[in-house]
């Protein structure tokens, strides 16, 4: 879910598919369906369930259709080929993923974690609604170079698909929102939320933090925000961090705007289970969080558009002392959700 989605996929049905439901958070069964409940530590979501009630069905069938390959053009890509469960649901491994036909796409497949906090989608920004947002991937030549005609075609085709939509959605045939508000109710349901960190601020049993980890966090509250910033480590806006001084390759935030303010710019990704989605950055180029330190300490490259947090006067960069980045390093590790990474009921086969 790399690439940009035009403009007039955006639009597509949007109103219609924000239609009303009727049932409150509080009255899904959190055992049911992950992700219902709000973490006591986040801010209000961006994506309300009352737009799309779940239910375990629903959930069910979302997750179902993540997985399966028939959603590709040839049957050989699915969703959960570039976004897998153990690496927070990013491309473990890989700094562009590939896609159909084994082409190689232009950046890093990002994680897919507490989607419903998030106003815009991919590096750029280029999907604004959670339930549109798989139109990209679906459609893109580069990834799965299918058409939503072909993909709802292939989903009244199948018997057991034709049953599990009508109960969920009491109607047939099949359509293009019922897939889309299908696949939004498995991707809201990714919250991560029960890190060891989020143990210590709802200062719940096993939240214990080390003096290093500790001192970790007080660095990223003075070093790393806004950036990084909220419960969610992220304040989900688009920035130039410095890692080329052109962007003949990928303009960024501008191939959506195509404002020059922007060229350069990427949405800032969240922070939480980052020990486990490497590579790191848009086009993966960083391996490890050491080298990704490394370059806010001594690689930020000077442009027009350089985030004004990267530099101060003539300094560019975050200087880290090697202790700084020591404590860091071990803050970053207590962000990391094992309960997400092995919930059976977000796995291709619970």
């Amino acid at each position: 879910m790399r690439q940009r989605i035009p403009t007039v996929l955006l639009a597509l049905g949007l109103a219609a598919l924000l239609a009303a439901g009727c049932q409150s958070e509080a009255e899904v069964a959190p055992e049911t369906v992950p992700g219902s409940v709000l973490p006591a530590n986040f801010p209000a979501p961006v994506y309300d369930l009352n737009q799309n009630p779940p239910t375990k069905q629903g959930f069910e069938l979302g997750r179902t259709l993540f997985y399966d390959p028939r959603l590709s053009r040839d049957g050989t890509i699915s969703c959960g080929s570039c976004h897998q469960q153990f690496a927070a649901f990013s491309h473990a491994g890989h700094g562009l993923s590939h896609g159909i036909d084994e082409l190689l796409g232009t950046r890093n497949a990002p994680a897919l974690q507490n989607l419903r906090w998030q106003r815009n989608f991919l590096w750029d920004g280029g999907s604004n609604h959670l339930e549109t947002m798989p139109i990209a991937p679906l459609t893109d030549a580069v990834e799965m170079d299918e058409t939503l005609e072909n993909v709802v075609r292939k989903l009244n085709a199948d018997a057991s698909y034709a049953q599990r939509f009508a109960v969920v959605f009491n109607t047939k045939p099949i359509d293009s929102y019922q897939l889309l508000k299908a696949l939004a109710q498995f991707t809201a349901a990714l919250t991560s939320a029960n890190s060891r960190y989020d143990h210590y601020a709802r200062h719940e049993s096993g939240g214990t933090m080390s003096a290093g980890e500790l001192r970790g966090l007080r660095l990223l509250t003075q070093k790393c925000t806004p950036c990084h910033g909220t419960e969610l480590f992220t304040d989900n806006s688009y920035r130039n961090n410095g890692l080329d001084r052109a962007f003949a390759a990928d303009s960024g935030r501008a191939r959506i705007t195509q404002l020059p303010a922007d060229r350069g710019k990427f949405k800032v990704p969240s922070l939480r289970n980052v020990a486990r989605t490497a590579p790191y950055m848009h086009d993966g180029r960083f391996q490890t969080l050491e080298q990704v330190l490394d370059h806010y300490d001594h690689g930020v490259q000077p442009s027009a558009t350089i985030d004004p947090q990267l530099q101060t006067g003539t300094t560019l960069g975050i200087p880290l002392s090697s202790q700084e980045k020591t404590d860091l390093l071990a803050f970053l590790q207590t962000l990391t959700d094992e309960q997400f990474l092995t919930d059976k009921r977000l796995s291709e086969k619970p």
